[in-house]
């Protein structure tokens, strides 16, 4: 399902002021917020989408990317396995490549087995029962780099009781925080019970240079003022490596470039979300005698009804 314009879930123009979008979320929320509307699925989800739309249009850099490249600005994508939000609020699980990722509950195991359990008696009795014949869960951590996160990886850990080693397999786009279930890898089975599980926490270490978004890398490339006004080519270190990128003369600071297929893994067939390079355009600081008279030329009266490039 195709998501709607968020200039449109807000009922403001695309030249809104932040005040005005901050006041037509205000009115929203209060009008579809699930504690006035219980148990009303379409006012729930008014409000999500009208979060979803004022967590963009709110931040100035988002609201830059949406302006230019829409949902796949912005990391919006409904087919990306790891982005969006996590239906439980506090996380979930979802079994990708044969294998169950978690999102962070603050532990393994958990309070979401117990909602499950009590509320669909899973086994004829609740959570409870189950997890006392059981082993007990254990999490172990992994630390990534962070494009071993966005390619997948294989890594080996140590069972916690045990010490067999163990080969895991950590998928394409998992995220930091994110865990991944060995199913019965945990604890010692009870007598007529059965072992726990092993819970492997996913910690991405950062990149000095890249960041990202859901499924979109971020990044920023510094250029001279001379480079932005007359325009140039520019190579822009990415997840693949160097990617040569076209700049056009007039670029202003703040302009963001979108290279496709550069940025984290969507789907299981392999598709990719963008790359966005945040263009800095460097203002001189030392400035040689003859470039202060070239740049005092701009400056005349003389050239202000063409402006300062001409």
């Amino acid at each position: 399902m195709s998501k709607r314009d968020y200039y449109e879930v807000l009922g403001v123009s695309k030249n809104a002021s932040d005040d005005e979008i901050k006041k037509a979320y205000r009115k929203l929320a209060i009008k579809y917020h699930p504690d006035k509307n219980p148990g009303n699925k379409e006012a729930e989800e008014k409000f999500k989408e009208a979060t979803e739309a004022y967590e963009v249009l709110n931040d100035k850099q988002k609201r830059a990317r949406y302006d230019q490249f829409g949902h796949a600005g912005v990391g919006g994508d409904a087919g990306n396995p790891f982005g969006g939000s996590n239906p439980f609020g506090q996380g979930g699980a979802f079994n990708f490549n044969g294998q169950n990722i978690r999102f962070d509950f603050g532990g393994a195991g958990g309070g979401l087995d117990d909602i499950l359990g009590d509320l669909f008696g899973f086994g004829g009795g609740s959570a409870r029962r189950r997890r006392a014949m059981r082993g007990q869960d254990f999490e172990t951590q992994v630390v990534i780099d962070f494009k071993d996160a966005v390619f997948g990886t294989t890594r080996e850990i140590s069972a916690p009781e045990s010490g067999h080693k163990l080969k895991v397999k950590i998928p394409a786009g998992i995220d930091d925080g994110m865990a991944i279930r060995l199913a019965g890898k945990g604890g010692e089975a009870p007598k007529g019970g059965e072992p726990g599980d092993l819970y492997v926490r996913i910690r991405v270490k950062p990149d000095k240079n890249l960041t990202r978004e859901g499924n979109i890398i971020l990044s920023e490339s510094v250029i001279s003022m001379v480079d932005a006004a007359l325009g140039c080519e520019l190579d822009v270190e990415t997840v693949d490596g160097k990617v040569t990128m076209k700049v056009p003369a007039g670029t202003q600071s703040g302009t963001p470039f979108r290279l496709s297929g550069h940025g984290v893994p969507m789907r299981a067939d392999g598709d990719r979300g963008p790359h966005i390079v945040t263009i800095i355009v460097e203002t001189p600081k030392n400035l040689s005698k003859h470039q202060k008279e070239l740049l005092e030329e701009f400056r005349n009266p003389k050239n202000k009804k063409r402006g300062f490039w001409g």
